[in-house]
């Protein structure tokens, strides 16, 4: 079934959205909200109506809400301005109010609201590095094979439902086989473990990709990420169709010749021992601020919750002074897999100059600068739609 607006194309079977000739890359959740305004456009639909259909009725945020509705706008070519396609009708709710083309027999939308597809559910596994640590790891989605690296503190199961990570996470298992894990001493992985080293970080990753069975696939690192994919590339070039780098660094920031950078990352490591396990999210806060200087109140509340849950305070110091003092400088000279890098130029928390330096260093590394400040893209940035466009073509070469 197709619907017809302006110059788009909505098509339910194939789930796409085009405009003209061209893809439009939206993540699951915002094309189901899409839809069902365009099936409920003879009326004004109110955030109840919204939150049922869509969300399934569980409890939504108005900022949560707000943003999905501003990524719909953002994928027709709309904006809360203008407002030509949705229009919000105070204290109401919004409609859809362009002139839609639909094909015969449509569904009769006076039946009522529709519910969405239900959402797909990951597999969580554990499998035993070479140490005995376990790593645990999950599966979802469908179509080619991705892995994401772990990177500064996850958790397979908050990053899952959490409006940090879900945007993200859920738009590539729309189109992959997407696998990614915990690293160890943090999330669902062992705590206590003996070794928490760049080394034993890259034995996990291998680890995994043994446990998933995969000849072949794409990998993804995000900020720490990249630099255990790059050495984990350049090990296993016959392993990987493609490298994806963004937000990331070759070198860690006790190894950038800054001794202001390296004064500062001590005055956190200070302020991490004392003040990481507390309730007040202030000592936390730091990071949340360097990471998403762009947020929502909510979005913040989320990162500082999901540094507190995931990891302890020890474990916490010890991931942070590997991550510190990571250096592969010496390996991208070395990688024989196509790459791309993405960095966001006015990142805070880790400088354009590390993506820069990074994909020169790498043979045919293609750089993308994207406009934005926050470490990991939010779905509401300008950034995200071209983010996600830059991906999809490249991991199709």
């Amino acid at each position: 079934m197709q619907f017809r607006f302006e110059n788009h194309v909505l098509d339910t079977d194939r789930r796409e959205l085009r405009r003209g000739p061209d893809l439009v890359a939206v993540e699951p959740q915002v094309f189901d909200l899409l839809l069902y305004l365009v099936r409920n456009r003879d009326r004004v639909v109110s955030k109840d109506d919204l939150i049922a259909a869509v969300w399934g009725g569980r409890i939504v945020s108005d900022s949560t809400l707000d943003s999905r509705i501003n990524a719909v706008r953002k994928a027709v070519g709309d904006n809360g301005d203008e407002q030509r396609l949705i229009r919000t009708i105070a204290r109401k709710g919004v409609r859809f109010v362009s002139a839609v083309d639909e094909p015969p027999h449509a569904t009769d939308i006076s039946a009522g609201p529709r519910p969405s597809a239900p959402p797909e559910r990951q597999e969580i596994h554990f499998c035993t590095s070479t140490d005995g640590a376990r790593i645990a790891y999950a599966a979802v989605g469908r179509g080619p094979p991705l892995i994401k690296t772990a990177n500064w503190l996850n958790h397979l199961e908050y990053d899952w439902e959490s409006p940090i990570w879900s945007h993200l996470l859920h738009a590539l298992a729309a189109k992959h086989r997407l696998i990614r894990y915990d690293a160890r001493g943090n999330g669902l992985s062992d705590w206590d473990v003996a070794d928490i080293s760049f080394d034993a970080f890259v034995r996990d990753l291998e680890t995994v990709v043994d446990a998933t069975g995969l000849e072949r696939f794409a990998l993804l690192g995000i900020s720490q990420g990249c630099a255990i994919s790059i050495a984990y590339a350049v090990h296993n070039p016959h392993r990987v169709s493609h490298l994806v780098l963004y937000g990331g660094f070759a070198r860690g920031v006790r190894k950038r010749n800054s001794p202001a950078d390296i004064e500062t990352a001590d005055a956190v490591l200070t302020l991490m021992r004392h003040g990481w396990g507390q309730e007040n999210p202030a000592f936390r806060q730091i990071f949340t601020t360097r990471f998403l200087p762009d947020g929502t109140p909510e979005q913040m509340k989320w990162f500082n919750d999901l540094q507190r849950i995931t990891t302890s305070p020890e474990n916490a110091v010890r991931i942070r002074q590997v991550v510190e003092d990571v250096d592969v400088t010496h390996l991208l000279a070395q990688v024989r897999v196509p790459t791309l890098v993405l960095h966001c130029r006015g990142e805070a928390g880790v400088p354009f100059e590390e993506g820069r330096f990074m994909a020169a260093g790498i043979p045919g590394a293609r750089l993308v600068a994207l406009e934005g400040h926050n470490h990991l893209i939010l779905e509401s940035e300008p950034a995200w739609g071209r983010f996600l466009e830059e991906v999809e073509t490249f991991l199709k070469m």
